[in-house]
């Protein structure tokens, strides 16, 4: 049959004429036409059944590429400033070491409590009380509260803090009220709560 006749016969054919038990009397056009649909519908099928499957695969490898890829970066950056991060450390543990050495221990708390008496008599202040109270635990350090009671004028008070925060040993002032003494031109009396600090090594003081 030449290709006009094909046409011509394709032309006249209804689709209703279509007997899809006896499949072998269509026309030569319409088996060719069915043969493409099917294959059609088999490559598709084929597609999305397997190929998707692996094209969905292949995206979760590309996102675990890339995830190792920004851990490898990382760790590539880290192990490039190995050297200064352990520079850091070292500078940290030596002012870490500074800070403690800053903190009194038993045996020279006594002297803690000479200094701050010798530096509130340099600012002409007069002591009523100066003793120790119970100490305080914390998580990594012990608090040694000082009770202080002193009497002079406002300016040596003023001159009795500033020396106290310049001591050597870390010493921080809390609670202080400050009241005019009767009868007397200018003198105040204050009451003022000092903290020293001890670490706790290993959780436990010394």
């Amino acid at each position: 049959m030449s290709f006009a006749e094909s046409l011509e016969s394709l032309k006249n054919f209804d689709v209703n004429d279509l007997d899809f038990n006896n499949a072998g009397s269509w026309p030569g056009p319409i088996k060719a036409i069915v043969s493409l649909i099917v294959v059609a519908l088999v490559v598709g099928g084929g597609y999305w059944f397997l190929i998707q499957d692996q094209i969905s695969q292949l995206d979760q490898v590309k996102s675990k590429e890339a995830e190792l890829k920004q851990q490898f970066e990382s760790k590539a950056y880290k192990v490039a400033n190995l050297a200064a991060y352990k520079l850091q450390m070292l500078e940290m543990e030596e002012s870490f070491g500074a800070l403690l050495k800053q903190l009194p221990t038993d045996t020279e708390v006594p002297g803690l409590l000479e200094d701050i008496t010798n530096t509130g008599l340099g600012s002409g202040l007069e002591f009523q009380e100066i003793k120790l109270k119970p100490e305080t635990q914390r998580e990594f350090y012990i608090e040694l509260p000082i009770q202080i009671s002193v009497s002079g004028t406002y300016h040596d008070i003023a001159s009795f803090v500033s020396g106290v925060a310049s001591l050597p040993r870390i010493v921080t002032l809390h609670d202080f009220s400050i009241t005019p003494q009767k009868g007397g031109e200018g003198i105040m009396s204050m009451g003022i709560e000092a903290k020293t600090y001890r670490y706790k090594a290993g959780g436990r003081g010394k």
